[in-house]
């Protein structure tokens, strides 16, 4: 029996990706992601709730998230979920949850389309399919609202 581990998310960055170098040269970038969702409570009033969601992309992808994406962006995101430990600097050890990103696609925001990417089989190779690609099939009224004095 095998095992999966796959995130789709779809929603705004909080902030402009951080994009850094490890010390042998590797891209990495690192961003947060709003997903919300809107219910009805018991009275019938409309609740919005929003998740935040770390993301680490590596590589090419890093690169073009780190040119691209900006805050607000709406972009949609599959990946694999992954937790990691440190310690902080009151020496408390704590454990993250990240989503480390495989594909990306940036979506429309208004009239234009949305550019997709992917990280590739290992070879860091850019997957352009949403170039002249028909409307992505991602409702327009799924659109988190995000508010300028975003928590980080």
């Amino acid at each position: 029996m095998s095992n999966l581990n796959k995130v789709l998310l779809m929603g705004r960055l909080g902030a402009d990706p951080e994009l850094r170098y490890t010390t042998d040269g590797t891209p990495v970038a690192t961003f947060r992601m709003a997903t919300s969702e809107s219910y009805k409570d018991k009275s019938g009033v409309k609740q919005e709730r929003t998740e935040w969601h770390s993301i680490v992309a590596w590589r090419k992808l890093a690169e073009i998230a780190g040119e691209y994406l900006k805050k607000g962006r709406l972009v949609y995101i599959e990946g694999r979920i992954q937790s990691r430990e440190y310690e902080g600097r009151d020496g408390v050890k704590r454990k993250v949850y990240e989503i480390v990103a495989s594909d990306m696609k940036m979506l429309p925001t208004g009239q234009g389309q949305g550019q997709g990417y992917s990280q590739g089989q290992s070879q860091g190779q850019d997957d352009r399919r949403g170039f002249g690609a028909p409307k992505s099939h991602v409702e327009d009224d799924f659109v988190p609202e995000m508010e300028d004095d975003v928590p980080m």
